[in-house]
């Protein structure tokens, strides 16, 4: 029988950056982080008020759970792969945004 490490990660994580930020008339927030070739992307929905309540930060990048991760339709991936490269070139991931 294996030895089963305890502390080991079973979740792998994709860094993921931020392509693209908008509001709507619900004073909601999107973010969609994606991978650097723009395949896959994570979307998150967050109201304003619970941003500035909770002082979230908004990083140039997160480490997604790649279980969290959805394909990206094919007309935006070279979008999102050109700006994930664009945000890890001028931004560390921790960088607020």
């Amino acid at each position: 029988m294996a030895d089963v490490d305890p502390d080991a990660d079973d979740d792998a994580t994709v860094r993921a950056w931020l392509v693209e930020r908008s509001y709507d008339d619900r004073n909601l927030i999107t973010l969609v982080y994606a991978t650097p070739d723009g395949e896959r992307a994570l979307r998150k929905e967050i109201a304003a008020t619970v941003l500035h309540q909770r002082g979230t930060r908004i990083t140039a990048a997160i480490d997604a759970d790649e279980a969290q991760l959805a394909a990206v339709d094919a007309t935006d991936r070279e979008r999102y792969a050109t700006e994930a490269a664009r945000m890890a070139d001028r931004h560390d991931p921790d960088d607020e945004i």
